[in-house]
């Protein structure tokens, strides 16, 4: 199995009611292709973890690069995978914009993600967001 965590800008900002509805259809799908993960959504900004089946998730990557609402896909980890991290969840979301500061590994940006400078000093903080998410929302 894979899992990938990519950043991508919002081509627009995303109302509660946009989110809702982009959830309720990665949901769906994620179901259908056999995916689980989790989405951040933070400022115009977009943190997923994509896991399942290495084909399933690389098309859905190819699906996401191609979505004229995402841009500036960056693929920060990728990992194979002997079991998943969140088994039952089609898509955990968090949107962060109202409690950033309680989120260990937390960014005021995604600028050094961004930037064309090698990403290993933000692996462990996406490591330890991801633990803090999964832990949170299993308790």
């Amino acid at each position: 199995m894979l899992s990938i965590v990519y950043s991508s800008a919002a081509s627009r900002r995303f109302s509660r009611d946009d989110l809702a509805a982009l959830l309720e259809q990665s949901r769906r799908s994620n179901a259908e292709d056999d995916l689980t993960g989790l989405l951040v959504y933070r400022d115009g900004r977009f943190l997923q973890l994509l896991e399942g089946p290495d084909a399933a998730v690389r098309q859905r990557m190819g699906v996401i690069e191609a979505d004229d609402r995402h841009g500036a896909v960056r693929v920060l980890l990728e990992d194979e995978i002997d079991e998943r991290r969140f088994p039952d969840w089609t898509m955990g979301f968090e949107d962060t914009d109202a409690r950033a500061a309680d989120i260990p590994g937390h960014r005021r940006t995604f600028d050094d993600i961004d930037s064309d400078r090698s990403t290993s000093g933000s692996l462990p903080a996406l490591r330890a967001l991801i633990a803090w998410f999964r832990a949170r929302h299993d308790a």
